[in-house]
């Protein structure tokens, strides 16, 4: 990846177009789930997004596999997506932008203070 790929994140759309072609092969049902996947793991990406990419392809590989043997999409997720993706993001250690400018602020106010 090239300096410009990675400050335009055209390198970024190439996979993400390539997770969408391999998200449309799998059954309407793990389809679905993927779409409420990625919406609820943007939110806990960094400033770029670079950091969610391993994570968004370990899922999708996932569901891939399921599906080829035959799971329902409920019984590899579980009825509660949003808290497979929090815990998901929370085994990776993936931190939002807003948590890292908290801490951030928290720090700086805690030096003024003198502590």
């Amino acid at each position: 990846m090239s300096f410009w790929e990675k400050i335009t994140g055209s390198d970024m759309t190439k996979e993400l177009k390539i997770f969408e072609s391999r998200a449309k092969k799998l059954p309407a049902d793990y389809q679905a789930a993927w779409e409420k996947i990625n919406a609820n793991l943007w939110p806990h990406s960094d400033f770029t997004g670079h950091n969610l990419m391993p994570i968004l392809d370990g899922v999708l590989g996932l569901l891939e596999e399921r599906a080829a043997d035959g799971q329902s999409v409920q019984e590899v997720l579980g009825d509660d997506i949003k808290g497979f993706c929090s815990t998901l993001v929370g085994e990776e250690g993936s931190k939002s932008f807003r948590d890292k400018w908290r801490k951030q602020l928290n720090n700086n106010i805690a030096k003024k203070l003198g502590r």
